[in-house]
Order: structure tokens, then C-alpha cells, then sequence
């Protein structure tokens, strides 16, 4: 992958939709959320047109306060976890990724939770409302257990739709880690873009 990755969905839309494209503007990943779910279920694909499944990531039970999603390859085979910390996301938005194993491979944490309280203060105000997509700008390191960073994503201004940039912080990664990473940061925006 070209980095810096862009992803952006479309922030009106009943079936969020994310497209992740590498530095050269080439399609890397594309998602199309279903709507109305009891349960998380996403399937990641190589192409707009959707004839092309990757991954797909499944919630473990209908309440995510502390739920784990499930990564699967295309066969189905077990890829890894991405699992949201509940208590300890409620300030400052954290989560754990695993390997097929269980092994703890990355953290990714939120890195200044007042953005999120500024953006939902000004959300409430009538006129200031519809700036705040261009006015505040959520970012979140993903690191290794030792707290090493890895990837650096943060939110880029945009009116119309959600933009992020996401930088490799390091060439030293194994390329299935790699691929980890980047699922699980892309759950992780579809899960918190009702929190800024």
C-alpha cells in the first residue's frame, strides 16, 4: 500500500459507505455498511461494485459497549480481532487488536478526547452545526504493546463527508500486521463517527 491512505464515507447516507484509496489515488479497500442491524457485519471489498469480498468483520453479540469483531478472510478463515474497551472507551475511545491466535498485537487509542467534546457542544448549537465536520479534527495512534506507534490517523476537514488521513509511522511491520491494522482502524471509524 501507497501511504498516506485516505478514507471517506459519506456522512448522509442510510448505507455508509467508506472508500480507502493509497497515495496514487488507486482503490485500496471499499466498504458498504448495511443499515438497520442488530449486530455488526461488515464485508470489506476490493471494488466499488461489490464482486469482490476481502474480509468481513463480525460482532460477537448486538450490544458493542465491550464487543470484539471478528475479522475473516474471503475462505472464512480466521484473519484477527478487533475488540473495543468498554469502561475505559467511555472518556478516551481505546481498542485492542489480535492476531487469528489471540495474540495482542496493537493498541489504538484516541488521542485528545476533548475534540469529541468540543464537537458535540458545538453540534448542539443551531448555524455552528453543520462546521463542525470542518472545525474539529479527531486523530488516534495505533501502537505496538510496548508503545511503539505504527499508524497515525487523523481526521481531515471536509463539509460533506468524513475524511481521514491515515500515515505509516514505521516500514517495520509485517505485512498480515499491516493489514490488520488497517481493518481494525476501519471498524473502529464506522463504530465512532456518531462521536465526532
Amino acid at each position: 500500500m501507497e501511504y498516506p491512505l485516505h478514507l471517506s464515507f459519506k456522512i448522509v447516507a442510510v448505507n455508509p459507505q467508506v472508500t480507502v484509496t493509497d497515495a496514487t489515488g488507486a482503490l485500496v479497500l471499499y466498504v458498504k455498511q448495511k443499515a438497520f442491524r442488530l449486530k455488526e457485519d461488515v464485508t470489506i471489498y476490493a471494488d466499488r461494485e461489490r464482486t469482490q469480498p476481502l474480509y468481513s468483520l463480525r460482532a460477537d453479540r448486538v450490544i458493542d459497549f465491550n464487543a470484539s469483531y471478528h475479522i475473516v478472510d474471503a475462505q472464512g478463515t480466521p484473519f484477527g480481532v478487533v475488540r473495543r474497551e468498554g469502561m475505559r472507551s467511555i472518556w478516551k475511545s481505546r481498542y485492542d487488536v489480535l492476531d487469528a491466535e489471540g495474540g495482542h498485537v496493537f493498541d489504538i487509542q484516541e488521542d485528545n478526547p476533548w475534540i469529541k467534546v468540543l464537537d458535540a457542544t458545538a453540534g448542539e448549537v443551531p448555524f455552528l452545526n453543520w462546521l463542525t465536520g470542518y472545525l474539529f479534527h479527531p486523530s488516534y495512534t495505533t501502537a505496538r504493546p510496548d508503545g511503539t506507534p505504527v499508524f497515525h490517523l487523523v481526521k481531515q476537514p471536509a463539509f460533506w463527508e468524513g475524511k481521514f488521513r491515515l500515515d505509516r509511522l514505521t516500514d517495520q511491520i509485517e505485512p498480515e500486521d499491516e493489514v490488520r491494522a488497517v481493518l481494525s482502524l476501519l471498524m473502529m471509524i464506522l463504530l465512532e463517527r456518531a462521536r465526532g
